[in-house]
């Protein structure tokens, strides 16, 4: 790919950013900036260089929501900071005209215009009017087809971010992991894990499968589940990995009464999960199992937590976090739940890489490429 490094001059000239923008909010501020802190390289890199440099990207699922507390995260952290309430049309224009060398406009949500999500020709081409160059810096975003994604790259010479480049040479190398190779998936929603599964079972030595994700392999295996949350899907797709002896699940869970407080769990073998109990971590056992194959592993890939992670029930995730911090291992980690408790536990610094992507993480081990990715080419 072509990065901004290959940028021959970059001084007074206007950068269209698509940017990894959407972080978590709380009370109207930005709850967490570890994608901000990812962007900050590319978008140093080019306002040091004195490019303009404008920078969208789009924030939660509803329209309505707004940029400006990432725009005042990023106030705080770079200098000749502006905001332009609009994303396309004359403010916007105004504002980016305004822009002088090395300094950066935030453009409003993306999401807010429909031709965002629609890949409209002629809200693309309106975006692009800001601009005499895009750079792609949203990894976390380019398994969509976005306008923004996917069509920048027709109408302006495009390049890859910092950050961009550092996401595909690091889950590249995941693909084809040194052994012996550990990969751990959780989360739920079996349909969407099942490709990756395939793939990685292919290619790693063990495949621990947690969450609820381990919940319709458990069933599929027989084991009475009781309340637990469990996906209606294929079970032929499942008893096909199933039949891999690569495949590892828990032997053991912290189980509750759906709703209940995390206090109210307790520990129970997979075969003794009461009709009226959930299965909403996974137990020390496991826990223990899965530190020893971390630290006989070369290189540990992991995504999604391990439990109930929203509702309290993070004890499997941060062991496991503790665990792979602690082994030496050649570590690629990703997904927000993920990304959170290791930031939670102050171990960021102790994973080889950390990816911002969490879908987009996942197909990429799928395919090598996303749609925002060969875009650029």
């Amino acid at each position: 790919m072509r990065t901004v490094r290959d940028i021959s001059s970059l001084a007074g000239v206007r950068v269209l950013v698509r940017a990894p923008l959407n972080v978590p909010l709380a009370n109207g501020e930005v709850a967490n900036d570890f994608r901000l802190r990812r962007a900050l390289p590319t978008i140093e890199f080019l306002a040091n260089a004195g490019a303009k440099v404008v920078v969208c990207g789009h924030i939660g699922r509803a329209p309505e929501e707004t940029l400006a507390p990432v725009y005042r995260a990023l106030a705080a952290k770079l200098p000749h900071v502006s905001f332009s309430a609009e994303a396309v049309g004359p403010v916007a224009r105004a504002a980016a005209e305004a822009l002088e060398g090395g300094g950066v406009l935030v453009l409003e949500n993306l999401r807010r215009y429909p031709g965002e999500k629609g890949n409209d020709p002629a809200f693309a081409r309106e975006l692009a009017s800001l601009a005499d160059i895009f750079v792609q810096d949203a990894f976390d975003t380019c398994h969509r087809e976005d306008a923004s994604i996917v069509g920048m790259p027709t109408f302006l010479p495009s390049y890859a971010g910092l950050l961009l480049a550092e996401e595909v040479a690091a889950l590249s190398e995941a693909r084809t992991p040194a052994h012996p190779a550990l990969a751990i998936i959780g989360g739920a929603k079996f349909e969407t894990k099942e490709p990756v599964l395939k793939a990685l079972i292919e290619h790693y030595d063990h495949v621990f499968v947690g969450g609820a994700l381990a919940n319709d392999f458990l069933a599929a295996k027989g084991y009475a589940m009781g309340a637990s949350l469990v996906s209606r899907t294929d079970k032929g797709s499942i008893d096909a990995l199933l039949a891999r002896d690569r495949l590892v699940l828990p032997s053991d869970v912290v189980v509750a009464a759906p709703g209940a407080d995390v206090s109210a769990g307790h520990t129970c073998t997979i075969d003794a999960i009461g009709s009226d109990e959930a299965a909403l971590d996974i137990g020390p056992e496991t826990s223990a199992a899965l530190a020893s194959l971390a630290r006989s592993s070369a290189t540990i890939l992991w995504n999604g937590p391990l439990g109930n992670y929203e509702n309290g029930f993070t004890a499997g995730t941060k062991a496991l976090a503790q665990a792979i911090a602690a082994s030496g291992a050649r570590s690629i980690v990703g997904g927000g739940d993920t990304v959170a408790a290791i930031e939670a536990l102050g171990l960021a610094d102790h994973f080889s890489f950390v990816s911002t992507g969490g879908g987009a993480m996942l197909d990429f081990l799928v395919e090598g490429t996303l749609p925002g990715i060969a875009a650029l080419d």
